[in-house]
């Protein structure tokens, strides 16, 4: 159904929509419009910085666990110098 409107029906839509809301109408409800990307875009980039954040955390911590066993097992598996 829109994919038969084509440029000269967008256009008809403009116009319609200019002369039923003003200019200034229409020229404020698109800056909120742009403001709502802006504020999107933002959104969307402070979550990827905190989930690499979150990641970054994860993998330090898995690192100190994975220090921690290691030096648990060192402690239970004898030297040779203990056994002579």
């Amino acid at each position: 159904m829109l994919n038969n409107i084509g440029l000269p029906g967008l256009l008809l839509i403009a116009v319609v929509v200019l002369v039923l809301f003003g200019r200034g109408k229409v020229s404020s409800l698109m800056g909120e419009v742009g403001k709502g990307i802006s504020s999107f875009k933002k959104g969307v980039k402070e979550g990827s910085e905190e989930a690499e954040s979150a990641g970054r955390e994860l993998t330090d911590e898995m690192k100190l666990e994975e220090a921690k066993r290691d030096e648990k097992l060192r402690d239970v598996t004898p030297d040779d110098q203990t056994r002579a």
